[in-house]
């Protein structure tokens, strides 16, 4: 636990340097544009690569050292900030140079991600899994805290050119604590006479054979789709209804980062529900719920306290999902099994950014103003600019909610971890 615990401060300082860069760009580019695609492509450049890249990713870290996976991953994030940074200092940024700074940080950084997840089961015992899936996300939640708010007031003092230095120094401190620490690897127990088409498929063609695992695929699929596209619209969302006010965006982050950093502290000291299920499912339940008054509300303090409260159940439906793919996988095959479960997602990410801003922009906006073809909607979201992404990123929520409810009408899904046995470590 130590070691894991000292790689884990590493990351929260380095992320809120990237935490501070990604809202500050956010609001760079609203202000170029104010259109709702340019940001929403910057999702999806960024997540498009790690989908072909993700297959290979999980061989690679079930055969490599996971370490110096994660070091490259950090270094090959410090030179793309650094190229943007370069970029924008000689005031040749373009929008463009950010879909191309993602998309090769998108491929390393989704080595580094999985080899990061999958060295948990082999830093802390099965007990601990779920604690430690709740650190992790503190790290997010902790960052999304501290970088809006610094990020916000900081910006129109020291601008874009002040955070994409800061970030840069952080990746000192992420650097620094892999290079003191030495991560356990499992045995190789890849089969030499296998192809490359079995290597790649290894993933998918291990959990078509557990039915349990099929299920929670499928679950987190259909809960990805719809929160994936109400995450994609969130920030487009903020800035429409406060007319393009980076404090405002800057505060209602920070309320998220409060209730999720608060969630993951709840949990690490309670440890989730002794079956994992119910946090996944009630997770999904809530976090949709709560959305849903996000999506309703017309007042930061609607948003505050409906981003807070949404954000309390994140931490548990992704501990406690993670924890039984940690539990039910070994660990030598864990790379190339969440490589296949993490593509899926990859997937449904990317597709989710590429359709949010068109959906936006081409109908639910244009059908929310005066006389448009969702009317009915008008005297609940106004006809005003934002109006029609509230109504998707509401309708997103409520299918959200949607699938937690049903999971447990499913008793391959609903008795996943009595149906499937933990592996032998």
């Amino acid at each position: 636990m130590r070691t894991f615990v000292i790689i884990w401060l590493g990351q929260i300082v380095s992320t809120i340097g990237s935490f501070m860069t990604v809202f500050a760009l956010t609001i760079w580019v609203w202000q170029k544009t104010g259109n709702a695609t340019d940001l929403t492509l910057v999702t999806f450049f960024s997540h498009l690569p790690r989908i072909f890249v993700t297959p290979v990713a999980g061989i690679i870290v079930d055969r490599f050292n996971r370490r110096k996976l994660m070091l490259l991953g950090d270094w090959i994030a410090l030179f793309c900030t650094g190229a943007i940074a370069l970029l924008y200092f000689s005031e040749q940024l373009q929008i463009w140079h950010l879909y191309v700074a993602v998309a090769i940080y998108g491929c390393f950084g989704q080595i580094q991600m999985l080899a990061y997840s999958t060295s948990i089961s082999m830093l802390v015992s099965k007990e601990n899994y779920t604690r430690a899936e709740s650190m992790v996300s503190a790290v997010g939640y902790g960052s999304a805290i501290i970088a809006p708010a610094l990020a916000g007031s900081l910006y129109t003092i020291i601008g874009l050119r002040g955070i994409l230095l800061i970030d840069l120094l952080t990746f000192t401190a992420a650097i620094g604590t892999l290079l003191g620490v030495v991560i356990p690897q499992p045995p190789d127990h890849s089969s030499p006479e296998e192809n490359i088409w079995q290597k790649l498929t290894f993933g998918f063609r291990y959990i078509s054979t557990k039915p349990s695992l099929v299920a929670m695929v499928i679950a987190f699929s259909l809960f990805a789709l719809p929160s994936d596209i109400g995450k994609a619209l969130y920030s487009p969302l903020i800035l429409a209804r406060s007319g393009g006010d980076a404090q405002v965006l800057g505060t209602v982050t920070t309320a998220a980062g409060l209730g999720g950093i608060l969630g993951a502290v709840l949990l690490s000291f309670w440890g989730g529900f002794k079956r994992r299920i119910h946090g996944m499912l009630l997770g999904f339940i809530g976090t949709g719920f709560f959305k849903i008054i996000l999506g309703l509300g017309q007042t930061p303090l609607v948003w505050i306290g409906a981003h807070f409260a949404a954000s309390l159940p994140i931490p548990l439906f992704y501990s406690s999902s993670n924890a039984i793919w940690y539990s039910k996988v070994p660990p030598a095959l864990q790379g190339r099994v969440l490589a296949a479960d993490q593509m899926i997602g990859l997937v449904i990410t990317a597709f989710s950014a590429l359709i949010a801003g068109p959906l936006v922009d081409r109908f639910f906006e244009p059908a929310m103003r005066d006389g448009g073809l969702a009317a009915i909607f008008t005297p609940i979201f106004g006809t005003g600019s934002g109006a029609g992404i509230a109504l998707l990123y509401s309708l997103m929520a409520f299918c959200t909610m949607l699938v937690g409810l049903g999971g447990y009408a499913f008793r391959t899904l609903r008795e996943v971890e009595v149906l499937l046995s933990d592996h032998e470590m």
